[in-house]
């Protein structure tokens, strides 16, 4: 009876004294330990490389940071384990499926590449910038992201082109902007109403304000963080300044080509990390 009870006891203080390092060991053969529950959207991830795996125009490093092991996609470089590395700010997706390597990463940041202390020289084919494509195409062939990290079939080019955009134009993200089209579209009614041009020309003083605005529907990334991205032009802005074009995201999903109402909130030099930058964009919108 008392060899029982003592191996009762024993086995609950194993329980409660072990159990951390029990799970801590579980976590280590997965090769995810000590995930960072901080926030990384648009943050360096800075520390010393554990893991690298080079696969589909991907580098994945793995990399020990003050807050702990992170994981990070870079395209294709040569990284060595034991390098310190400064990854520039990306877009930290959760529970992302990779087809290639057959494994879901319970959160990784997409990084445009090393810079910093580690910068290095990215492979031609996945360099970001002009080439800015090539990682996006990788991005996309491996796979989408649960709803959880809002990653969609159009993800790949949509963060592509805005990394590629914000290199050339660092007030928006030129590589998305829809070319000027030969419309012209009424102005909404109302006194929160505004023009595409007027959007952008009073940013500032419409920064977290209600507006209206009318415009043709001219492209449509679907499930880009979650919400769909909306292009509007109404023939307003000037072109050589890209104030004609203005973004939108929403959960609607308006035709391309359609005429809508918008309304939602307007925000002045919004930067999302991962090269999306905007000028003048109007976030969780309604469309009518």
């Amino acid at each position: 009876m008392q060899q029982s009870r003592f191996l009762i006891i024993s086995a609950a203080l194993l329980l409660m004294l072990g159990g951390p390092a029990l799970a801590a060991a579980g976590a280590e053969q997965k090769g995810d330990a000590a995930t960072v529950q901080a926030d990384l959207n648009g943050k360096p991830v800075k520390g010393k490389v554990m893991q690298t795996i080079n696969a589909a125009g991907y580098t994945y490093l793995q990399v020990d940071t003050d807050q702990g092991k992170v994981w990070v996609a870079i395209p294709e470089s040569q990284v060595k384990v034991g390098q310190e590395v400064v990854c520039n700010p990306g877009m930290e997706m959760t529970n992302f499926q990779s087809k290639t390597l057959k494994r879901t990463f319970d959160k990784i940041v997409f990084s445009s590449g090393l810079g910093g202390e580690g910068r290095i020289q990215a492979a031609p084919h996945g360099a970001m910038g002009g080439g800015g494509e090539s990682f996006a195409d990788a991005l996309q062939a491996e796979g989408a992201a649960s709803p959880h990290g809002g990653m969609g079939a159009g993800m790949g080019a949509g963060m592509g082109a805005a990394m590629a955009g914000s290199a050339a134009n660092p007030s928006g993200s030129a590589g998305a902007i829809v070319p000027s089209a030969d419309i012209t579209v009424d102005k909404a009614k109302g006194e929160n109403a505004y023009t595409v041009g007027e959007c952008f020309d009073q940013a500032d003083q419409l920064n977290g304000k209600k507006v209206r605005v009318r415009g043709q529907v001219m492209k449509v990334s679907h499930m880009i963080m979650g919400k769909n991205w909306v292009h509007l032009q109404d023939g307003s802005g000037n072109p050589l300044k890209n104030t004609h074009d203005l973004v939108v995201t929403t959960q609607a999903d308006p035709k391309v080509g359609s005429v809508v109402v918008v309304e939602g909130t307007l925000h002045a030099k919004k930067d999302f990390g991962a090269g999306y930058k905007y000028d003048a964009i109007i976030e969780d919108a309604e469309v009518k």
